[in-house]
């Protein structure tokens, strides 16, 4: 994430008042697309080479932070740096407006989904994007597998997390904790395998407000506090999870509100690795456990997220609309998923500001301790093979019409029939593989370009 030239040199202004901040992350999350590399080069640009609000050691400091915590590392990142700047106020106004061009752009999709979904036009836009996000998703397997499976402890690691999640249907929690573990142990016993390692920033690099602001004893707010972390904690912990105690106890543990708030909020304490990890967990779940979804549908959702600005994770956000829009029993059914988008979004970003609010402080010098870097890199590689298996269960219900499910020897089995095979979808994932790995077109054009070519393809079979 370092410039291309350094900051320049020259006297550091003091911090910036709320309002100017208000207006540069407004600039953030307006151009926060392309993923969470994207999203961290756009705040890396404007924070510290435009407005040089913070260094370039301590971004990536605070970025190794966000690394360690579930949830978002962008929006968390943002809400970090907010704080830094203007305490809790600072990090609800970054974190927020990281989130709210995303959440609104997505609420209004998913209402068109709904209700013009089986129209030529609109279906032949979803047509050319499951097939490009397939790509995507490929791609991001192959560049987090390059830089996370570095040794062969790390590349078994990867192998054995595919293997439980797609062969074994293990729950991703579980894969998480049993990775954190072998990454614990074998960063013991081989550490040149296990270990993660990091770029240093160029130590003749320009100051930022934020830091002179450290070096002058003004930012008391940042020094860890018990009581600090108690007052944290009592505010946050409520506002999470009592929406789903009231709606568990109001309409029942089988209401679609009380079983959404419910998973997601599992779902966020466990999204370690960014999105593309999460969504096998989360598209299994909602297609198979819970029917919210069908199978190809979770990359509708997925095309959704990719094209407009905020985290990718926000595509949760289309799985409870669909899910309560589809099971709302006595609300009108625009209206229940509407409710199940924000109660969705809710439970999934509450906990981020919890877990920068109370550990921001204390997580410094808990990051040094080799034991726990070791225990990220174990999560890390096992994170390639959890998306590896959202590659190929895209690609199985992406590509195929017909998926046989067959239990034999003790594990699950997907086959497709070969007669089933979608020739549209295979051609154009094949153009998008092409915009991507030959042509090197970014990740937005290739699919607008896809979803234009489904749409023109939608119109010409005249579908």
């Amino acid at each position: 994430m370092q410039s291309k030239e350094p900051p320049p040199a020259g006297p550091v202004s003091a911090l910036p008042s709320r309002r100017q901040a208000f207006g540069v992350w407004v600039r953030v999350a307006l151009q926060s697309f392309g993923g969470p590399a994207g999203q961290i080069a756009v705040m890396h640009r404007l924070l510290v080479e435009e407005q040089r609000w913070i260094s370039e050691r301590r971004f990536l400091h605070a970025l190794n932070y966000c690394l360690l915590l579930p949830g978002p590392e962008a929006q968390q990142l943002a809400t970090y740096i907010g704080w830094l700047l203007h305490r809790t106020p600072g990090g609800l106004m970054a974190g927020t407006l990281f989130v709210l061009p995303g959440f609104l752009s997505i609420l209004g999709l998913s209402y068109l989904y709904v209700e013009l979904g089986d129209v030529g036009v609109v279906a032949g836009l979803f047509l050319g994007l499951k097939p490009a996000v397939l790509a995507v998703v490929v791609e991001a397997l192959i560049r987090i597998g390059r830089r996370a499976l570095v040794g062969g402890f790390r590349v078994a690691l990867a192998a054995l997390a595919f293997v439980a999640i797609f062969f074994f249907e293990l729950p991703f929690p579980m894969i998480i904790a049993a990775a954190a573990l072998l990454g614990w142990a074998g960063g013991r016993w081989m550490a040149a395998a296990a270990a993660g390692h990091r770029p240093e920033a160029d130590p003749a690099e320009a100051s930022g407000v934020i830091d002179a602001a450290f070096e002058a004893g003004q930012l008391d707010h940042a020094r860890p506090s018990w009581r600090r972390s108690v007052r944290v904690a009592a505010i946050c912990l409520p506002l999470w999870l009592g929406p789903t105690a009231l709606l568990w106890a109001l309409r029942g543990a089988g209401d679609v509100f009380a079983r959404e708030a419910i998973f997601f909020s599992k779902a966020a304490v466990v999204t370690f690795g960014g999105a593309y990890a999460v969504l096998a967990y989360v598209a299994q779940e909602a297609v198979n456990t819970h029917g919210w979804l069908r199978p190809g549908e979770m990359l509708d959702g997925l095309g959704m997220a990719e094209t407009t600005p905020g985290p990718l994770i926000m595509v949760v956000q289309f799985v409870g609309f669909v899910g309560a829009y589809r099971q709302a029993g006595d609300l009108s059914p625009g209206l229940a998923g509407a409710l199940a988008a924000a109660l969705t979004t809710w439970v999934t970003f509450v906990p981020c500001f919890l877990w920068i609010f109370l550990g921001a402080p204390y997580v410094e010098s808990l990051r040094g301790r080799t034991s726990l870097t070791n225990a990220f890199a174990g999560i890390t590689a096992a994170i390639v093979g959890v998306i590896l298996n959202l590659a190929v269960w895209f690609a199985l219900h992406t590509l195929f019409g017909q998926i046989e499910v067959l239990p034999r020897w003790g594990v699950t089995w997907q086959i497709p029939r070969v007669e089933t095979v979608a020739w549209a979808p295979l051609a154009i994932a094949v153009l998008a593989f092409l915009m991507l790995f030959a042509l090197r077109w970014g990740m937005l054009r290739t699919l607008l370009a896809c979803g234009l070519v489904g749409a023109a393809l939608s119109l010409f079979l005249g579908q």
